[in-house]
């Protein structure tokens, strides 16, 4: 899992370097355990120092497709949850006790999830934690898969319908997007929608997934994506 021995190709080794040693680099640390959430949330908000909100990772799997385009892996929750059925989400959930800290988590549940072998992940740098509307923090973990061709994907029936994934500079387009104002507290702010279409369906992008994504590609690709964000402060 380390960057020794990484085989990926020239640009997943440069990307490598280029985020590693990130100035965005938070140390994982691990608290309460807390329930996934795929609901309205700040993308990039801190945690509030006056409250210890309840935990969760998230893994931002990235790799390179065979015409040299980055790609992130996402899932489709089975319809059978309790909660967020059916919507889009990035492999994850909940703290748990014996978890080491945030990354720990986010390689856990992927390999609970979609059967991803959490050694060939290569971990790269973990993003601020997003505070959601609900008072959970959850932590963006960004890995890259180094050879897309030894993933077999495996979904666990009881939290996933399906697997995909989609280019990662998607989340910064305006194209197939769509925005709806939302209030919170007197403060407006826009949620946003991503449309896409993969071999085995159609999906939408959108809240705590969409908020992680444009801030994983503007980390990335180091720009701004080309929409207004108008982020919530929750």
């Amino acid at each position: 899992m380390g960057s020794n021995g990484f085989g990926g190709s020239q640009r997943l080794v440069d990307l490598v370097q280029q985020l590693r040693p990130s100035k965005h680099l938070c140390p994982p640390s691990n608290t309460n355990n807390n329930p996934k959430a795929e609901s309205e949330t700040n993308p990039i908000a801190k945690p509030s120092e006056r409250t210890r909100p309840e935990r969760a990772a998230v893994l931002i799997c990235l790799f390179e497709d065979e015409n040299g385009h980055l790609r992130v892996i996402l899932t489709k929750r089975a319809s059978t949850l309790s909660t967020n059925s059916g919507d889009v989400s990035l492999p994850g959930g909940k703290t748990e006790e014996g978890d080491a800290n945030d990354i720990e988590t986010a390689l856990r549940e992927a390999k609970e999830e979609i059967g991803l072998d959490p050694s060939l992940v290569d971990v790269v740098t973990v993003l601020e934690p997003i505070v959601t509307k609900i008072g959970m923090a959850v932590v963006p973990v960004l890995g890259i898969l180094a050879d897309i061709k030894q993933f077999n994907p495996t979904p666990n029936a009881a939290e996933v319908e399906a697997i995909f994934d989609a280019p990662l500079d998607m989340f910064l387009k305006d194209k197939n997007r769509r925005e709806e104002e939302r209030e919170w507290m007197g403060n407006k702010y826009l949620l946003h929608f991503f449309d896409y279409e993969a071999e085995n369906g159609k999906y939408v992008i959108w809240a705590l997934t969409a908020g992680i994504l444009i801030a994983a590609a503007s980390l990335v690709y180091q720009r701004p994506p080309d929409f207004q964000e108008r982020k919530p402060q929750f």
